[in-house]
């Protein structure tokens, strides 16, 4: 059994920027580490200017003790002021062009990833999104995309600028005054750094659960919502109620939790924030009142703990939130890690029939090890016949049409198009040869000539609107108020049931597949709308190869061969007639649904 990422150990938070930065820092997009260079540039001229700000500070007060006749417009005070207030600016203006150059970086590394992250999903099979909800992956994916945002603005551009800073405030102050206060200072930050990160480790558990109970109750949200009719059928308003309360309440606990340990944290925090500028300030007291330091000197003290105090404010609140960020990206680069069940060969064959035969070949298929599904098929349509595969439910028959999109691999055997093996062709070649027309049609919501388009989303609106007509719908579709613009609903819900199958029909027209396939598409619609469809589908589908699954026997009467399946295995083939003449399991399915439509 394959192991999927969920059984493997979380990543380190060192892994998880490793993978951020191909996107920070990208091989093909020299401009953007052009970018990057300047804004560091920009961010050490900031820096570097904030340092020595309070040391004009502390030489303005100084020179305030010279007498009064000599505070004109040329004395050293008011120049000194001047040059306090410029570097102030100065400063600032460095930081904010930092940000508006780093901009461009942090919205690609975000747009990267989300589409990374997106297409690597439509990437993944059948069997991945069966078993996820698409609540809980969106929500994966928007918490990522902000998880980055998040990291930009902290970690590459907050955290190390703010080690920096102190690294920098440390030196002046060994230079001007005596060790102790480095000692002081060091003491101060490491104690806080230290109670940060492992208070920090112990609150990301609180993340994690709010993070999984968030996702739960979004997608049995989603999952209400989208089957609103059904819900209303059974007046289950207050069940699905209890249900998303559950996740709700869940998420709540958690909160509340993350919460209360954020005020020990902050309480923790100030309280190492104090000690320290409480030791500083006393030791720069009792200097002053000691004669070895100037009021200057104990004003710039004073300046660089608050300026200390600042960055190590950031640092806090940074950790936690790229803590928090991080706890996110793991989850979304957790998708990004899901390995693709089915991949294109190397060297794929190329395959752009227009007209191709289809052979199925001793397949076996199975979902799971203990239950075979299907146990060695076989059949062929020649290119330009029509084939219909007929069963009970359960039988395997539309299993057929999803290996044969490769949805699934086979266990054994081979499905070939002309002779060529689905598998040595790639995805994208395969499915564009495959045309289908599913059972329960969902649509986007979106409008008609959306749904209609997506056949061939370049196709001119000629080809959209003869592919309407083709499928009989085009009158239909003229007769509404806004015409083609006439949006359909979610899941197509605005149209009948008819209606969406035409669309259906319309849109596989317009992809001009080399196969059609038609799995029970009218099997959920009244007899006259059945009828009126299967009439479009004999007329679109003549002299094309054709796959039709279906139920209604009535609706394969004309086929050119037919396939009945039992538990997976082909028991009988042949036309209709030769099949009632044979009186086995496709004759007695015959006489039964006679009877049943008498």
């Amino acid at each position: 059994m394959k192991k999927t990422h969920s059984s493997l150990d979380k990543k380190s938070d060192l892994k998880i920027l490793r993978l951020l930065f191909p996107y920070l820092w990208p091989k093909d997009r020299r401009d953007l580490k052009f970018r990057v260079l300047v804004a560091f540039l920009f961010l050490t001229i900031s820096k570097i200017t904030n340092v020595y700000m309070p040391v004009l500070y502390k030489r303005s007060i100084d020179s305030l003790g010279v007498s009064s006749e000599m505070l004109t417009w040329l004395s050293v005070p008011l120049l000194i002021i001047f040059a306090y207030g410029a570097a102030r600016l100065g400063a600032q203006i460095f930081n904010e062009l930092k940000d508006v150059i780093t901009a461009k970086v942090e919205h690609y590394a975000m747009r990267e990833v989300a589409l990374d992250t997106f297409k690597h999903l439509h990437k993944l099979s059948l069997r991945f999104h069966l078993d996820r909800k698409m609540g809980g992956l969106s929500r994966i994916i928007e918490r990522g995309i902000k998880g980055i945002e998040t990291v930009m603005r902290f970690s590459v551009f907050s955290i190390i600028p703010a080690f920096v800073e102190m690294i920098f405030v440390s030196a002046v102050l060994w230079f001007l005054y005596d060790v102790r206060y480095v000692l002081v200072t060091m003491a101060t930050l490491s104690c806080y750094v230290f109670v940060t990160l492992k208070m920090t480790e112990w609150r990301i558990a609180f993340v994690r659960q709010m993070h999984a109970s968030d996702n739960e109750s979004n997608s049995k949200a989603i999952d209400s919502l989208i089957n609103y009719e059904t819900v209303k059928y059974f007046g289950n308003e207050d069940h699905e109620t209890k249900r998303y309360d559950v996740g709700l309440r869940d998420y709540a606990v958690a909160a509340i939790k993350g919460k209360q340990s954020l005020s020990i944290l902050n309480i923790a925090q100030g309280a190492i924030i104090t000690l320290g500028l409480v030791a500083l300030m006393s030791m720069a007291a009792f200097d002053v009142r000691s004669g070895i330091m100037s009021l200057g000197d104990f004003v710039l003290v004073n300046t660089y703990l608050i300026q200390l105090y600042l960055p190590l404010n950031i640092l806090g609140f940074a950790y936690r939130e790229i803590k928090l960020s991080l706890a996110s990206m793991e989850e979304m680069f957790d998708l990004l890690d899901e390995e693709e069940d089915i991949k294109d060969p190397e060297t794929p064959v190329s395959f752009s029939s227009r007209d191709a035969s289809v052979s199925f070949e001793n397949v076996h298929f199975s979902y799971t090890q203990d239950r075979e599904i299907l146990k060695g098929i076989s059949l062929e349509v020649p290119a330009g016949k029509t084939c219909a595969i007929v069963g009970s439910s359960g039988a395997g028959k539309s299993t057929i049409s999803r290996l044969l999109f490769r949805f699934y691999e086979v266990s054994a055997g081979a499905i070939k198009l002309d002779g060529v093996d689905i598998r040595r062709m790639s995805q994208q070649d395969l499915r564009h040869a495959v045309g289908m027309v599913p059972q329960d049609t969902v649509l986007f919501n979106d409008t008609i000539y959306y749904n209609i388009a997506y056949g061939s989303p370049d196709a001119p609106r000629e080809a959209v609107i003869e592919a309407a007509k083709l499928a009989k719908i085009h009158d239909f579709i003229e007769s509404l108020p806004q015409g083609y613009e006439t949006p359909v609903g979610e899941r197509g819900l605005k149209l009948s049931g008819g209606e969406k199958q035409r669309v259906a029909i319309a849109r596989t027209l317009l992809k001009r597949p080399a196969i059609f396939l038609f799995d029970e598409a009218t099997s959920a619609l009244d007899t006259q709308t059945e009828k009126e469809i299967q009439a479009s589908i004999r007329e679109v589908s003549q002299g094309h190869t054709t796959l039709m699954i279906a139920h209604r026997l009535s609706t394969v009467v004309e086929a050119d061969q037919i396939i009945v399946l039992d538990q997976g295995e082909v028991v009988e083939r042949g036309t209709h007639s030769e099949l009632l003449k044979h009186k086995g399991h496709y004759a007695r399915m015959w006489q039964k649904q006679l009877k049943s439509n008498s």
